[in-house]
Parts: C-alpha cells; sequence; structure tokens
C-alpha cells in the first residue's frame, strides 16, 4: 500500500504501520501544555505543520495561532494573540507583507526588545511573478510588490521553509538541533517529496492542461510547478474579493471552449460565485481545494495536517477536474463524494 493509498483510505490511522511513517503529533493549545517547556508559535496553519513536525520527539510545543475555521490571509486577530506571540520562546510567520497583524506583532517584539526569536519561514526563496490580471499595488503580495506569496503550494518550495524553520528552531534550542535536522530531513523526503511526485503523476496523466477555480489566487504555485494554468475566478491575492460580471463572463467562455464539467472551489470561501457558473455554464459540480491556509474541526479531530489535506482534499479534486478520473472513482469514498460535491459552506 502506497503512503497516498494509505492516506485515503483510513485517514491518519492508516498511516500506522506503512513503513517509515507515524501519525501526526497532537496540536495542543497552551492550557495543555502543563510541562513548562518551550514554545513556538505559528502565524499560519502550513508553518505551525511544519514546526510540529520538526519538533516532535522534542520538548518543544508548537502552537497554531489561526483559529479553527478561518482562513490565515485576512484574519484579523485580538489583543490577546499578541501576548501569546511575546510569551513564546519563538514565533515562525511567513515575511513581510502577508498577514499585516503578524507584522505589527513583529514591530512590537522589536520595539519593545521581547526576546521572542523571530523565524521568517520565507527566508531566501524565490517567489514567481503575480499573474498578469493582479494590480501590482495590492496590499500584501509578498516580499516584493509584484510577487505571488504563496509558494508553499510548491513542496519543493515548501521544503526550503522547513528548513529555515529548522535552522530558526535549532538557534533557538541549540540543545536540540541534531533532532530538529533529522526530523526536518525526514519529513522533507518522505512526505513532501511524496507529494510532490504523486502530484507530478497527476498533471502529467492529464490531456487538459487548465483547472477552472472558483477561488481566489492561490494557486499559481501548482500551475507552475507542474504545467498547468489555474484559472482563479476571484482575481485577487484576497479571500474576500469580489466576482465582477466580466470575471464569469470569462470563466463561462474558459468553460465552454475547454469543454469543463466540473471546477474547483476553496474551503473557506463563498460557494455563491460557483453556484453562479452551476446555474449559468456546462458545469455540473464544483469540488473543494484549499492552499493549507485553514482547517475544519474534522480535521483537526483527525489530526490533518498539511499532507493529510494534500491528500484528501486537493489531490482528489484535481483528479476530478483535470477530468482523469469521474468524481466516483477519484473520491476516496462515498462519504468524500456526498460531503464535497457542490460542498455547503463552513
Amino acid at each position: 500500500m502506497t503512503r497516498r493509498d494509505a492516506l485515503r483510505a483510513g485517514g491518519v490511522g492508516a498511516l500506522v504501520g506503512v513503513a517509515g511513517c507515524t501519525a501526526l503529533p497532537s496540536a495542543p493549545s497552551r492550557a495543555d501544555d502543563s510541562s513548562g517547556g518551550p514554545v513556538a508559535v505559528a502565524s499560519f496553519f502550513s508553518f505551525f505543520d511544519f514546526g510540529r513536525q520538526i519538533a516532535d520527539g522534542t520538548p518543544l510545543t508548537v502552537e497554531n495561532l489561526v483559529p479553527t475555521g478561518l482562513h490565515g490571509h485576512g484574519w484579523e486577530p485580538n489583543a490577546s494573540i499578541t501576548r501569546q506571540i511575546i510569551e513564546a520562546d519563538a514565533f515562525v510567520h511567513v515575511g513581510k507583507d502577508f498577514q499585516p497583524w503578524a507584522d505589527r506583532a513583529i514591530q512590537t517584539i522589536r520595539g519593545d526588545d521581547v526576546e521572542t526569536a523571530l523565524i521568517n519561514a520565507r527566508k531566501d526563496i524565490d517567489l514567481v511573478d503575480l499573474a498578469a490580471s493582479l494590480d501590482r499595488e495590492e496590499e500584501g503580495v509578498g516580499a516584493q510588490r509584484g510577487k505571488d506569496p504563496h509558494f508553499w503550494l510548491d513542496p519543493q518550495r515548501a521544503k526550503d521553509s522547513v528548513d529555515n524553520i529548522a535552522d530558526g528552531f535549532a538557534e533557538v534550542f541549540p540543545e536540540h538541533a541534531e533532532a530538529f535536522r533529522e526530523n526536518a530531513e525526514a519529513y522533507k523526503s518522505e512526505v513532501l517529496d511524496q507529494i510532490d511526485s504523486d502530484y507530478e503523476a497527476i498533471f502529467d496523466r492529464a490531456e487538459r492542461d487548465i483547472v477552472q477555480l472558483a477561488a481566489h489566487n492561490a494557486f499559481q504555485y501548482i500551475g507552475v510547478r507542474y504545467g498547468v494554468r489555474m484559472r482563479p475566478l476571484v482575481t485577487s491575492l484576497a479571500a474576500s474579493g469580489n466576482v465582477k460580471p466580466a470575471d464569469i463572463r470569462e470563466a463561462a467562455t474558459v468553460i465552454r471552449d475547454n469543454d469543463i464539467r466540473y471546477i474547483a472551489n476553496g474551503v473557506f470561501e463563498s460557494q455563491r460565485p460557483a453556484r453562479q457558473l452551476l446555474r449559468e455554464t456546462a458545469v455540473e459540480a464544483y469540488f473543494p481545494v484549499t492552499p493549507y491556509a485553514g482547517v475544519r474541526k474534522e480535521w483537526v479531530a483527525e489530526n490533518w495536517g498539511y499532507e493529510e489535506i494534500a491528500y484528501n482534499i486537493n489531490m482528489p479534486t484535481f483528479e476530478i477536474v483535470l477530468g482523469n478520473e469521474t468524481p466516483e472513482a477519484a473520491a476516496p469514498s462515498e462519504h468524500w463524494l456526498e460531503q464535497w460535491r457542490n460542498f455547503e459552506p463552513i
């Protein structure tokens, strides 16, 4: 049984017994941490998950600051989150100009000489240009204006962020540096390289080279990595961006010209535009995708991380929308199909 088959067959529990694989560590909250050990907090789900993989087996606890059910980009926390950051030993963030609240917290840390170590998961990672349809002056586009910040969707770039986090942890907690780096190497080779290989197989098998998304522009790195055109309906980087009549008309043309029957829609985004395309085009259904920016309650209950979301949400949907498989064949289970075909908002 492959790693992908194990994940799709039984979620996290099915990984137990697969060679070289173990279930994910839990995601403890501050209230659950009675050890008094070191704590690192993360501003974004993906890097929280990478961090807890790197810290596995050490006294370091890693916490996700973004509440369950919320998208990591565009959320504005209250003052209690800043206190959590100040009280933590380390703060893993996504770099400048992506999460304004995180930027403000970093300014507070630097201005008040707070001892919380700052770990930039995006350090020295090459970013691609924004899609031509996007406003170059839009706030929150990465390290430089005109760059797309969603690099972690490319598993190879994600590996660089794993190294950045491991190096940051090793600098703050040098007594566990070897464990951090060993865990990072194992996660990169056993998980991210496998995800990369499985994504590549999906896109190589496809006869169509275009995916219509009823979602915001967060998936360009998938397109760049695997040679497919990602067509977002919402052309801004913000998940709450508005859909214009011209966007709907252009999507309808793409759907007609490419004989598209199924489209993808963001799990944490509005379903109204997708439903409009169902009404006005030949599209039969929409299915879920997510840029790993947030988690649902049931994903937390099953201890899902970046890996589980890739295999149980994004990959089945890409198989469907590329026309590789029918929804019935691509779905991990009948329950998945019932839950995610034209799914309801959270």
